[in-house]
């Protein structure tokens, strides 16, 4: 007989604080493996760097990082919804696929947003527009 798995002791105040800034950490370091998001954040550190050569507006740093933010976050539910389809779909399926194309439609949707948004930032600030 297998034993029972052990669910950690729910915590509050501060213990909570500190073991969800642990649990956020754990899913950081999961994402950072994650070819396609290392990917993502040197294309976001080339674009900061175009944006500072070219010297555009600080509000357009501010929506760029925003973009990125939010970005990451639908790029950290993709990964969790890979994970948790590969778990309950070991064997392939159309609908296994279909989750898993349906999170990577939601990441290209901002992906595109954020090239959208940093060709907008450059064109107005070289006055394209």
């Amino acid at each position: 007989m297998s034993q029972m798995p052990k669910i950690p002791k729910k915590v509050t105040g501060f213990a909570h604080f500190r073991a969800a800034a642990r649990y956020s950490f754990d899913g950081s370091k999961v994402l950072f493996g994650e070819a396609a998001f290392r990917q993502e954040i040197l294309a976001q550190l080339v674009i900061l760097g175009l944006f500072w050569f070219v010297g555009v507006s600080p509000v357009h740093y501010v929506v760029t990082i925003i973009l990125f933010l939010v970005t990451s976050a639908v790029e950290a539910l993709n990964t969790s919804l890979e994970e948790i389809v590969d778990l309950v779909s070991p064997e392939w399926s159309q609908r296994a696929k279909n989750a898993k194309d349906l999170g990577s439609f939601a990441v290209l949707c901002l992906l595109c947003s954020n090239g959208f948004y940093v060709a907008f930032a450059l064109a107005t600030t070289l006055g394209l527009f």
